[in-house]
């Protein structure tokens, strides 16, 4: 399944709606902006929510879910709490219901370009741009953008841009199309291994065959995976070769094998029909590093109080910001998320008095979720 179609049917209209509060039908004024729709961005909508104040999300892909749908859609995540265990894709899903009853507008494929506090409004606000020429005038902004935008590193080979996509690939979006096609895999971490295990295992995408290739026998994925692969190795299912690609061939413009040249400085060629890279991706934070804010070793430093930038009335939650103690665990981004939402209401209701409630008791918090105040006997 493509991590498109992570999100259930009830969410397929998530793209762009008809924006609310525009002025002129062209700028949308916001209480709130939320950079990234990983699973920091979707429960930042819902604290906001529980508060009253609706969200505006943008993300540059074109589905919610973040590096849970980009990188890991199907692997098991142990750490949510309450949760035992959920993959990704279950998780993103999860949390779409959960702030459903908030009406958040999404804009994906687009990628915030600017933000900067607009000198000729009065309120203070801040200007927000997208590369799609979508505009806002936000009273607060949430940024939520994981480590910025993840670009694969590449290999650098001649002839090989022109198969990108085609024949050659740096993500799985779809396994279905790998399935029974001769494949090169090559890298030596946890997304190499795990889609090695996938490809050469008894499942539904199984490859018609499958070598791997690494630059030396150590992996930097899990052992458990590295010492699966090599039982399948040695059961026959796949082969493993120690060496680097450093070529390859083509017949009338299609790839038809990598060359791959050994420690020793044997060259030979793998044939193949598609081949897979898996290098690592690196994280760059892009235009985030022009917004004016602190950055601490391409992080952006934040309080502990409301988790609020060197700017006040932008905040950052997740794995983008840093502070004393900081871990990157899902958990800890929905922790943040829940102050920097109590944070940003005074920039929203500068005049209103905000209460902290629960969710198990108060009656006005279950009329803003849409659910029926429980009775006891």
């Amino acid at each position: 399944m493509s991590p498109a179609a992570a999100v259930t049917h009830d969410h397929q209209d998530l793209n762009e709606t008809v924006p609310e509060g525009a002025v002129g039908g062209d700028v949308i004024e916001a209480d709130a902006v939320v950079i990234g729709a990983g699973p920091v961005g979707l429960f930042q909508v819902f604290e906001l929510g529980l508060l009253e104040i609706k969200a505006h999300v943008i993300d540059t892909l074109a589905y919610p879910g973040g590096q849970c749908i980009e990188l890991y859609p199907d692997k098991p995540i142990y750490d949510i709490p309450a949760v035992p265990t959920c993959t990704g894709r279950e998780l993103t899903d999860n949390l779409l219901k959960q702030i459903a009853p908030f009406g958040a507008t999404f804009h994906l494929g687009q990628e915030v370009t600017v933000v900067q506090k607009d000198a000729s409004d009065a309120a203070g606000r801040f200007r927000i741009e997208t590369s799609k020429g979508t505009r806002f005038l936000a009273k607060t902004v949430f940024i939520a953008g994981g480590m910025g935008s993840f670009q694969p590193r590449l290999l650098r080979l001649e002839g090989l841009d022109a198969h990108i996509d085609r024949q050659m690939f740096y993500r799985v979006r779809d396994p279905s199309q790998f399935a029974g096609k001769h494949l090169v895999i090559v890298g030596g971490g946890d997304s190499a291994l795990d889609w090695t295990l996938n490809f050469a295992g008894d499942g539904p995408h199984r490859a018609a065959s499958l070598t791997m290739v690494h630059r030396r026998d150590g992996f930097s994925g899990a052992p458990a995976s590295a010492a699966k692969m090599k039982e399948f190795v040695a059961a026959g299912r796949m082969q493993f070769v120690i060496g680097q690609p450093t070529g390859i061939e083509e017949s009338d413009g299609r790839l038809t094998g990598v060359q791959i040249t050994t420690p020793e400085g044997d060259v030979r060629t793998l044939p193949l029909e598609m081949l897979l890279v898996f290098f690592g991706l690196s994280p760059k934070l892009g235009p985030i590093a022009e917004w004016g804010l602190a950055i601490d070793r391409k992080q952006l430093s934040v309080d502990t109080e409301k988790f609020e930038t060197s700017v006040p009335g932008i905040f950052a939650v997740g794995d983008v910001n840093t502070y004393p103690g900081k871990k990157k665990l899902i958990l800890s981004g929905f922790h943040e998320a829940a102050l920097a939402a109590f944070g940003a209401a005074a920039y929203v209701f500068p005049e209103k008095r905000i209460h902290l409630q629960y969710t198990t008791t108060s009656v006005k918090l279950h009329k803003v979720l849409g659910v029926e105040t429980p009775t006891f006997d």
